[in-house]
């Protein structure tokens, strides 16, 4: 009777965050209703989540409940160390925290008045990105239904991590969108224009740099026309040939570079190193349908940009690119009006 109960217990906990996720955009809500559910439902001393800091490799808490201050910075630690048995497994127990040895800080532990920890990760399209983690004060074991609830919510603080990034991208890249357009009709200046681009996709998504290079006349070397957040040494390593750079990007296909070192396809590649750059999102821009130079995002940690991503920095790319067209129309436009202009002086010259 006492295992139906608590399956029932469990539903409704789920039931009421699955109800907030359809009905709440706020992801820090989301994470402080989950670990205070998971905490509550499995009458445990403190939950927490902890999200994966892409920049420190670090694990920091997102979301807490019944943890000190002091024993929230001795949280899993680094990355690296979160161990591969938690993936094949999909959880650990520590039944016995203050004498596991597998744990770091087990002094820690002891003074937070800890017995056992049971712990299953947060995962995000199959990759991990972070860890939920629950402290009971006595030591206990977990029955197979309490193992899945907690699994259940750290898929659904998956979600809400997701749901908010994926939130803040569609944002951001209606923002940029928007100042980029301004920028475009307030300014026939296209070194201001593709400036004002490099700058704010570098922000938006949280990139190292960014940089956008232009085919010269010939179409056989990429010249910089703009770039944000890479040092004068790099932009001065030297020329950057078409024929030798991102191929497939050049064809009007946009490219992710992993590993900047290690890919053949990348020039200046021990230069990369020394710049710190990891991972480029390299997309085209187009004058019409002719590939006439392409954007470049940096990042100088390891980074997945997803389909979302890639799409809101190709729709940048375009709107570059129709910038571009339009400047070059306009000089046109120029250069027809002296012609004009001088045609006419030199008519009146013959009365």
């Amino acid at each position: 009777m006492a295992a139906k109960k608590e399956g029932k217990d469990f539903f409704q906990t789920i039931k009421k965050v699955s109800r907030a996720l359809g009905t709440t955009l706020e992801r820090d809500k989301l994470l402080d209703l989950i670990v205070r559910s998971a905490m509550e439902a499995m009458d445990a001393k403190a939950a927490a989540l902890f999200l994966a800091d892409e920049k420190t490799k670090q694990y920091v808490a997102a979301a807490q409940k019944g943890l000190s201050r002091k024993y929230q910075h001795a949280g899993p630690g680094h990355v690296d160390r979160v161990p591969q048995e938690l993936m094949k497994k999909g959880y650990l127990h520590y039944r016995d925290a203050v004498n596991d040895k597998r744990l770091e800080n087990r002094d820690l532990k002891k003074a937070e008045g800890i017995g056992s920890i049971l712990t299953v990760p947060v995962m995000v399209n199959d990759r991990p990105i972070g860890v939920l983690s629950l402290y009971t004060a006595d030591i206990r074991d977990f029955s197979k239904e309490e193992i899945e609830f907690l699994t259940t919510l750290a898929e659904q603080g998956g979600m809400a991590v997701e749901h908010a990034r994926l939130l803040e991208t569609i944002r951001a890249n209606i923002r940029i969108s928007l100042e980029l357009l301004s920028a475009i009709n307030s300014s026939l200046d296209i070194r201001v224009i593709l400036q004002t681009m490099t700058e704010k996709v570098a922000l938006a998504l949280g990139v190292k740099a960014a940089s956008i290079r232009l085919l010269n006349d010939d179409r056989t070397e990429l010249r910089l026309a703009a770039s944000y957040g890479l040092s004068e040494k790099y932009i001065n390593k030297g020329p950057i040939y078409a024929e030798r750079s991102i191929a497939e990007a050049l064809s009007g296909v946009p490219v992710v570079v992993k590993d900047a070192a290690r890919d053949k396809g990348v020039q200046y590649r021990k230069e990369k190193v020394q710049e710190g750059i990891v991972s480029i999102l390299c997309v085209p821009i187009k004058a019409r349908e002719d590939v006439i130079g392409v954007l470049r995002l940096y990042t100088d940690a390891p980074r997945e940009f997803s389909d979302l991503e890639i799409l809101q920095v190709s729709v940048l790319a375009h709107h570059g690119g129709l910038a571009i067209q339009n400047a070059s129309l306009y000089m046109m436009l120029q250069n027809d009006l002296k012609g004009m202009k001088d045609d006419a002086w030199s008519h009146r010259c013959w009365f």
